[in-house]
C-alpha cells in the first residue's frame, strides 16, 4: 500500500473532533439501533470465499466497516454502498497480502486470514499486535489452521501461510475465542472434508456468521459449543440481512438507567441482553422486554450491584465500561470483575477525573457510588471506554469534553444524533 492510498483512507475515515455533553441529563424517548458491527465484519471477510455477488443489508456506517471494505478492495473485491446496503463482487485477482497499515487500524481485519486459507492460497497477513484493552494473541487461530494442514511461518511482523494442503480436522479451541471461532469456521469452508470445532464461542454474532456461510452453500451444523462444517469447491452468492447491534443497544439501555430517564430501545434481539437486564432489575430499574424492544425506567436512585464479565451468555465484556460508569453514582459499593481482557479498566482513570470513587485491584474494580460526578476533560482510551464517558457525561454536573473520539466512531453510528433524539445535550466540536 502506497502513502497516497493510505492518506486517502485516513481522510475518508477521519472522525469529528471532541464530543461534548452537558449534564445531568435524563433521557426520554425511543431510539432504533443500527446493524451489528461485530456480525458484519466476519461476514465481510467471508465474502472472499466466493466469486459471486453478495448483497449485505443493515450495514452500519462506521470507521471499522470502512477499513474492512478498503481491505476487501485490496484483496480483489469491488464494493459499492447504497445507504445501509453493501454490494460486493469479484473485480480482479490480486496478491494475497493484508498490509500492516490496515491491519493496525482494525484488529478484526485478521479475519481475512481464514477466508484466504479457504481459497487454498499462499498469502501474507500482518500480525495485528496488541491493543490497549489487552494483547489478544492469535495463537489459537494459528494452532487451528496448522491442525487443518496449513503451513505457517511468522516472519518480519507477518504471518506467511500456505493453505494448499488444507483438509478437514477436529479442533478443540483452548479458549472460546470469538475471533478464532470465526476464522477457523471460514477456513473450514475451503475443504470438502468435514471440520469439527469444539469449545467454540457462542455469541449471537457467531450464529449470524454460520447463517451467512450456509446461505453461500456451506453445510453447517451447530449445536451448543460445537459446530461441524463441510465446504464445497465453489460457492454461490447471497442476499443477507445482518442482525442489529446488541452492544450498541445495551449501551443505550444503560444510558436509559440514568436517573429520571424513560427510554425504549428498539432492536432485533432483546433476548441477547438478558444478563444486562437482570442486573438493571437488581439495581431497581423497571424493565419491560418485548420481541423487538427493551423499555427501561429508573427509580429515584439506583442501588449498586456486582457484575462479572464472561463469554456469552454471561455479562458482556463490551458493556462492562458503560455499566461501571452507571455504578459510579449508584447507592452503595459495586464490585466489577473483568475476566475476559486483562487491561479493560482504562476508563476508570478518566471516570475518577470526574469525581468517581474507584479502586482497581488486578481484575477487579471496586466502585463506591458518589452523589454526583462533575464534568471534566477526559480521553476515550478505547471504544467501550469512550461509551462509558458518554454515560458519565449524562450523570455529571456541567460539561464533559471527550477527546480521542475516533474510538467511539468505530462502534456507534450517529451517536450524537441518537442521544439528541433522547433529549441529551450533546454535540461535536
Amino acid at each position: 500500500m502506497n502513502e497516497s492510498d493510505l492518506n486517502r483512507i485516513k481522510e475518508k475515515i477521519s472522525p469529528p473532533g471532541s464530543l461534548l455533553i452537558k449534564g445531568p441529563g435524563a433521557l426520554k424517548g425511543t431510539v432504533r439501533v443500527s446493524g451489528s458491527k461485530n456480525a458484519v465484519l466476519p461476514i465481510l471477510a467471508a465474502t472472499l470465499i466466493t466469486d459471486k455477488k453478495c448483497t449485505i443489508r443493515n450495514v452500519p456506517d462506521l470507521t471499522d466497516i470502512s477499513i474492512m471494505v478498503e481491505l476487501l478492495k485490496i484483496l480483489g473485491k469491488k464494493v459499492a454502498r447504497e445507504g445501509t446496503v453493501l454490494y460486493i463482487e469479484k473485480e480482479e485477482d490480486t496478491p494475497g497480502v493484508a498490509p500492516y497499515e490496515l491491519v493496525r487500524m482494525l484488529r478484526a481485519s485478521i479475519l481475512v486470514m481464514g477466508a484466504l486459507a479457504a481459497g487454498r492460497n499462499s498469502f501474507r497477513v500482518a500480525m495485528p499486535g496488541g491493543c490497549l484493552i489487552g494483547e489478544r494473541p492469535i495463537d489459537i487461530h494459528l494452532k487451528g489452521l496448522k491442525k487443518m494442514g496449513a503451513e505457517i511461518k511468522v516472519s518480519g511482523g507477518f504471518v506467511e501461510l500456505d493453505a494448499s494442503g488444507l483438509k478437514g480436522s477436529v479442533i478443540t479451541l483452548d479458549f472460546p475465542s470469538v475471533g478464532a471461532t470465526e476464522n477457523l469456521a471460514i477456513a473450514a469452508c475451503g475443504t470438502t472434508d468435514k471440520t469439527v470445532l469444539e469449545n467454540i464461542a457462542v455469541e449471537p454474532e457467531i450464529e449470524e456468521l454460520f447463517s451467512f456461510l450456509k446461505s453461500l452453500g456451506a453445510k453447517v451444523k451447530h449445536r451448543g459449543s460445537s459446530v461441524s462444517i463441510k465446504g464445497r469447491s465453489r460457492y454461490g452468492g447471497a442476499d443477507f440481512t445482518v442482525m442489529d447491534d446488541r452492544i450498541q443497544a445495551g449501551t443505550y439501555v444503560i444510558a436509559g438507567a440514568v436517573q429520571g430517564s424513560d427510554v425504549r430501545v428498539e432492536f432485533s434481539s432483546p433476548e441477547t441482553l438478558d444478563a444486562l437486564v437482570e442486573k438493571l432489575i437488581e439495581c431497581g430499574c423497571f424493565v419491560d422486554t418485548g420481541s423487538d424492544y427493551i423499555h427501561i425506567r429508573t427509580p429515584e436512585r439506583l442501588k449498586s450491584t456486582d457484575i462479572r464479565t464472561s463469554p456469552y451468555p454471561g455479562f458482556p465484556t463490551d458493556l462492562q465500561a458503560p455499566f461501571t460508569a452507571l455504578m459510579s453514582c449508584a447507592d452503595g459499593v459495586s464490585v466489577v470483575n473483568e475476566t475476559v481482557f486483562e487491561n479493560r479498566f482504562l476508563h476508570c482513570g478518566e471516570l475518577k477525573r470526574m469525581g468517581a470513587d474507584i479502586e482497581i485491584k488486578k481484575d477487579f474494580a471496586v466502585v463506591q457510588g458518589v452523589e454526583k460526578l462533575t464534568g471534566a476533560p477526559v480521553a476515550a482510551k478505547d471504544l467501550r471506554g469512550g461509551a462509558s464517558l458518554v454515560i458519565a457525561g449524562l450523570l455529571a454536573q456541567g460539561v464533559t469534553r471527550i477527546i480521542e473520539t475516533d474510538h467511539i466512531w468505530r462502534g456507534y453510528e450517529d451517536i450524537t444524533g441518537n442521544f439528541k433524539k433522547l433529549g441529551a445535550e450533546i454535540w461535536t466540536e
